[in-house]
């Protein structure tokens, strides 16, 4: 286990669309300008990734958002400071501080990184020591990032935050 690091990353693209053959999805032709954002919107999602496991510069990994970012992890407001509904780049680069002064990786996996034309989803699994209250708890995820042009516009996390939550109540 190598905690602060990703430990799996998987990436798939069916461009041809034969393994969806058995679910009912709209006829979209797929374009070379389909396949390019859904490229970049792997390419940014993976840069978000790297950055976080890196440990890079908060201001550095801000970049790849937009001036007017939408942040949003739902849940209960007030007991860990990234809950909540936020704006401005400054959003992420405060959750990035936050997390990594308040938390301690145990596991983080990325199982999937899911994109459209406008969005990557990345679902995982992670497991984060508290530090104010040593207590772990473990959780699902889905990173959704909305990319408009070549900057996310939108990141909304979705986990269990009943369980966050709890972690952190001493």
């Amino acid at each position: 286990m190598n905690a602060g690091r990703i430990s799996a990353l998987y990436t798939f693209l069916d461009p041809s669309g034969a393994l969806s053959a058995s679910v009912e999805t709209p006829d979209l032709p797929i374009t070379d300008t389909h396949k390019t954002s859904h490229q970049q919107n792997i390419a940014i999602a993976q840069k978000l990734l790297e950055g976080l496991g890196v440990g890079q510069d908060p201001a550095k990994v801000a970049a790849l958002f937009d001036a007017d970012l939408i942040f949003e992890i739902q849940g209960d407001d007030g007991v860990l400071p990234w809950i909540g509904y936020r704006t401005g780049r400054h959003a992420i680069a405060d959750f990035i501080r936050d997390i990594r002064t308040l938390t301690e990786p145990v596991t983080f996996d990325v199982e999937d990184i899911l994109t459209s034309d406008s969005r990557a989803a990345i679902i995982g699994a992670l497991e984060t020591r508290i530090k104010a209250t040593n207590k772990i708890t473990a959780t699902q995820f889905a990173i959704i990032l909305t990319i408009t042009g070549d900057v996310v516009t939108r990141f909304q996390m979705l986990e269990d935050s009943f369980d966050v939550s709890n972690a952190a109540r001493t």
